[in-house]
């Protein structure tokens, strides 16, 4: 569980560390845009300022064009300025290809009324012009700056994630096929030894009984070697009777298991029922899963095996009385290094995870839990579609 864990620490502060960083930069960018905003509003009041300064000079003055030329020094900000009447005197840093229409300049100065408050500019009591503004592009662009900046960071997260997972993901495989052939190789051999010890005990006439339970011990590691030689390759699926799979199965780790655990069966033994399978992973997926409901039950408990059949799904469920799973956990459990148990390796259910998913095509997830009532583990596997209900 700690692998899991501290992996998913490492997400979560890299997920904190970027909206810290996306909410500083918003932070920042604001404060800029409002400070620009400030100097754009001082730079329009101290234009109209000088305009009331020169007035001052002499009052008989009614050519007002020279404080026209203070505003044609803006080369940014868009302005337009009218009388007291509202009839447009001038403007700048309009759409140049628009300003001949009269519809669009009264569009633009309700907009700058909207927007921002007008610079009055009184030279008489009959003569009043107003400064009306809009934001300059360089604002609006600023202000529209930290949320394409975000969007570029975030593609880009979400592109390096990608890329990071997918070769993460290969590099698991690899790992999982080389541990999986070694493994493989290295049992095949002391198998192989015993094989010959046990044919040379029984032409010697040792115990039979003791020969029995060797023999199914061999065939049983043989059984291993063939799981491991699987993983990473294709595997060959034949029709088989999934019902004749799990009857064995339970078998074999019904007399393994403390007497204080039962096993109870809820399908006809009688009906069988044929799906693609490869018998040795499939058996594999089963035990695991069983044997994560023994560790649940602790020695005392009760393991419930049902199957039913809809359509062309077939539906097998494997329920155990106990601990449960946190609704949080449904998904993680079959992360690889995800367990419960301190000594544990969270390996199990991953790969019954991979043997269903990947290489028999169906899903296997947890139904329903309820902590110190039980678990659920469903196994959803297809049937050919000429034996579809």
């Amino acid at each position: 569980m700690s692998i899991y864990l501290k992996r998913q620490q490492w997400k979560l502060g890299l997920l904190i560390l970027a909206v810290i960083i996306a909410f500083t930069s918003l932070w920042f960018t604001d404060n800029l845009v409002k400070r620009l905003a400030v100097e754009e509003r001082k730079k329009m009041e101290l234009w109209a300022e000088a305009t009331r300064e020169i007035a001052d000079i002499d009052s008989e003055v009614t050519d007002f064009s020279f404080y026209l030329k203070v505003v044609q020094y803006n080369e940014t900000v868009p302005v337009i300025v009218a009388d007291h009447e509202g009839d447009i005197l001038y403007y700048r840093n309009l759409n140049p290809s628009r300003i001949g229409n009269p519809e669009y300049l009264n569009r633009q100065l309700l907009l700058m009324q909207r927007n921002n408050e007008p610079i009055e500019m009184e030279f008489s009591e009959d003569e009043r012009h107003y400064i009306y503004y809009n934001d300059s592009r360089i604002l609006v662009w600023l202000a529209y700056y930290p949320y394409v900046q975000l969007t570029v960071i975030i593609v880009f997260l979400l592109i390096a994630y990608y890329a990071f997972s997918t070769s993460r993901k290969a590099e698991q495989n690899q790992v999982w096929l080389g541990m999986s052939k070694e493994t493989a190789h290295q049992l095949a051999t002391p198998t192989s030894s015993l094989m010959a010890w046990f044919e040379l005990m029984k032409e010697k006439g040792q115990d039979k009984d003791m020969l029995v339970e060797l023999e199914k011990d061999i065939k049983r590691l043989e059984t291993i070697t063939e799981r491991f030689s699987k993983i990473g390759s294709r595997p060959a699926l034949n029709t088989e009777d999934i019902i004749e799979v799990i009857d064995n199965t339970l078998e074999y780790i019904r007399i393994r298991t403390p007497k204080g655990i039962s096993f109870e069966k809820k399908y006809r033994p009688s009906d069988p029922v044929k799906i693609p399978l490869n018998i040795p992973l499939f058996e594999w997926v089963v035990e695991n899963v069983c044997k994560n409901a023994l560790d649940a039950m602790e020695g005392n408990g009760k393991i419930t095996v049902s199957l039913k059949t809809a359509g062309n799904k077939v539906y097998l469920d494997i329920t155990d009385t106990g601990k449960g799973i946190p609704r949080g956990h449904f998904k993680t459990i079959f992360k690889p290094g995800f367990s419960t148990r301190r000594n544990g390796w969270g390996l199990g259910l991953s790969l019954s995870k991979r043997i269903v998913e990947e290489y028999h095509r169906g899903r296997i997830l947890v139904h329903q839990s309820a902590l110190d009532e039980g678990t659920t583990i469903r196994i959803v596997l297809k049937k050919p579609a000429d034996q579809s209900d």
